[in-house]
């Protein structure tokens, strides 16, 4: 009797350490994968969020920059020699001049010097020998300045405008302002950041933006 009691104990201590030992097997499997889980949310890296106040790539002003004819300019023709054909005229909604003996003629997207060379050429076609011809800008479309400036608008242009004189013109900057960047928005064309600068021309038509700062 003293052997099987002593075989029923055995058992039992040996049934113990069984599921002791399962027990800290799968603790430490458990502790393995929090601690896997853990390097991997460690090493996974942040998703790339843009920043606000990201540095635009600033275009270089073009020194060389000619103005070009659009809706709204006010020009003087002249034909030298020829005053029934010469005087002032507007240039349409549709972009063109509707001169004496020649009709229409396309203006909007031409600078001067092309504008006469158009005319010249149609006066040549059996009307004027050697014509000599002379355009000049009596009144330019206006321009437009919006976003953080005291008055934004429309405003008349003047010849030989650049970005400072616009914001001037239209009040000097708010307090929110970014002063060292100035977007233009030219001829339809996408709307390119320059720095605000003197030598950065504005044009008739263009739209200027003044952006706000980042705080």
């Amino acid at each position: 009797m003293k052997d099987i009691a002593n075989s029923g104990i055995a058992a039992g201590l040996r049934k113990v350490a069984n599921i002791i030992a399962v027990g800290a097997l799968v603790f430490g499997i458990a502790g393995c994968a929090a601690g896997g889980g853990e390097s991997a949310s460690v090493a996974t890296p942040a998703p790339t969020v843009a920043s606000a106040t990201t540095t635009p790539e600033l275009s270089k002003p073009d020194p060389t920059l000619d103005y070009r004819l659009g809706s709204g300019d006010k020009l003087r023709v002249m034909v030298f020699g020829e005053d029934d054909l010469s005087g002032e005229f507007d240039v349409t909604g549709a972009g063109k001049v509707s001169l004496p003996l020649i009709g229409q003629v396309q203006a909007a997207g031409k600078t001067l010097d092309e504008f006469e060379g158009e005319i010249r050429d149609k006066l040549k076609q059996g009307y004027l020998t050697n014509p000599k011809v002379s355009v000049e800008v009596l009144n330019y479309r206006p321009f437009y300045i919006i976003g953080e400036v005291d008055k934004p608008g429309q405003y008349p242009y003047t010849n030989g405008m650049n970005v400072l004189n616009a914001v001037a013109v239209a009040g000097g900057f708010t307090y929110r302002a970014e002063q060292d960047e100035v977007y233009i928005t030219r001829d339809g064309e996408k709307e390119k950041a320059y720095a605000t600068d003197q030598a950065v021309k504005v044009l008739p038509g263009d739209i200027v933006r003044i952006p706000e700062r980042f705080f």
